[in-house]
């Protein structure tokens, strides 16, 4: 079974163990903090009983935050000219985005909208959270949803 195959944490796991044995320190940090994500976020999941597994999507979700978390950090470093901080959230970041899959382009995130928009048959704003949950549904971590959100909005109100 190819790594591609494999659910998302335990394509987290072989990826530490691998890092262990290769020594990659830098690397080993950040698996552990994706690690230490997913596990929390199990453990609010099952509110202390039974052995909640997530799933991928929720894996994704977790991942894109960290994504999100790291650039807006990188960019404050920057402003305050720490290049060697700002490096090394950016090298989390590649290590984070191995795990997700290949982010559309700004054309691509159109045309999902656009055919959102038809499925649903959102005419209105208050057809916005189906258009956002259809998006969801199918692109989770391919696409930035606080980005998406008011491009969703023009094309309703012009669509």
């Amino acid at each position: 079974m190819g790594p591609e195959n494999m659910d998302m944490r335990a394509r987290v796991n072989a990826t530490l163990k691998q890092a262990m044995k290769d020594k990659a320190v830098d690397r080993l940090s950040t698996l552990r903090l994706i690690n230490a994500a997913i596990k929390d976020m199990e453990i609010a999941a099952r509110g202390g009983e039974g052995d909640e597994q997530l799933g991928d999507d929720a894996v994704l979700g977790i991942l894109g935050k960290m994504v999100k978390q790291r650039q807006e950090s990188a960019r404050a470093y920057e402003e305050g000219g720490r290049l060697d901080l700002a490096e090394r959230e950016l090298n989390e970041i590649s290590v984070i985005e191995e795990f997700l899959p290949r982010q559309l382009d700004d054309s691509e995130v159109r045309d999902a909208i656009s055919k959102a928009l038809t499925e649903t048959g959102a005419c209105s704003i208050r057809d916005m959270g189906k258009v956002m949950a259809e998006l969801k549904g199918r692109y989770t971590g391919q696409m930035d949803f606080g980005k998406v959100g008011p491009m969703v909005k023009d094309q309703l109100c012009t669509g």
